[in-house]
């Protein structure tokens, strides 16, 4: 047994039952929506993903917060107490400051536990994005290999993680900034669908645009196609806002095109989806696409 946990966020969207099998500690981020706070658990205790998308379809607007130092003290001490060490992998630092938080954790700490060793590491991702690194780095701590060298594999590997995004409705993106008022009403009346990733500073930028959503999602898997890495070694997460027909026509898309190990398809949580909105639709791999123009 590692003498060390993995301690991340809600933002890895990943499904509850494989979070108990890497046997991850995951703090919880929060989403305010129709004057109500909700903690985003994975097992979706104080609000179901398909509740939180139907007060989306209402037209409420969603606010979230992210974690706070207490928030990452309370968490990392916890694991300190049992007298184990923390590899603490964080939602991306250019989309929020949960990164910032684990760090200023993590000095508060280290006085108080001179003998326990805390790593803090900016993800540079989100979503099942944040879920699939994760994901790799638990398997590395539950095989028994060292902290260390886990939160090396983690920083070396994880502009690795290629995130693929297609999004339902233009006029989210213009609500939340990343996109201009005209652009969302002309992209809206002549069905433009933006294909979207994050770069290699973790944030989330255009990178092509397709005439209607059955073509998005067509050259989401080109893209894939054209920058994934030893795909027969890899599982394909695709994460969806409550538009579960369009993930398993992709993954039937992928599946037909390119051989691959798996695929898991999950919801984006609440935290990632009130600033996605609905119908939003994502594909994560390793590749290349981080890393070249």
């Amino acid at each position: 047994m590692s003498n060390y946990k993995i301690l991340t966020d809600s933002c890895i969207d990943l499904p509850l039952e494989l979070i108990k099998e890497l046997k991850l500690e995951v703090i919880p981020l929060t989403v305010t929506i129709n004057q109500q706070e909700y903690k985003n658990y994975a097992d979706e205790r104080e609000i179901t993903f398909k509740r939180f998308y139907d007060l989306l379809r209402e037209e409420y607007v969603p606010k979230t917060s992210q974690l706070s130092p207490i928030d990452q003290i309370q968490a990392m001490e916890s694991i300190l107490k049992e007298g184990k060490d923390v590899l603490s992998i964080s939602f991306s630092s250019a989309l929020s400051g949960t990164y910032q938080s684990s760090v200023i954790a993590k000095k508060e700490l280290e006085g108080l536990y001179p003998d326990r060793q805390i790593i803090c590491i900016d993800s540079k991702c989100a979503s099942m994005g944040m879920g699939l690194l994760v994901t790799y780095a638990a398997r590395m701590a539950n095989a028994g290999k060292p902290m260390e060298e886990v939160a090396e594999w983690v920083i070396k590997h994880h502009l690795k993680v290629s995130h693929l995004f297609t999004v339902g409705d233009l006029n989210h993106l213009k609500r939340g900034g990343r996109l201009s008022a005209s652009k969302a009403f002309i992209g809206t009346l002549i069905q433009l669908k933006p294909l979207l990733h994050v770069d290699g500073l973790g944030k989330l930028v255009p990178i092509a645009k397709a005439r209607g959503r059955r073509l998005a999602m067509n050259k989401m898997v080109e893209r894939m196609i054209e920058t994934i890495e030893n795909p027969l070694e890899q599982s394909i997460y695709i994460s969806h806002a409550d538009c579960i027909e369009d993930a398993q026509y992709v993954k039937s898309l992928i599946q037909e095109k390119i051989q691959i190990k798996d695929v898991l398809i999950n919801y984006i949580g609440p935290v990632i989806g009130a600033h996605s909105g609905l119908n939003t639709l994502a594909i994560f791999y390793l590749g290349n696409d981080r890393t070249t123009k």
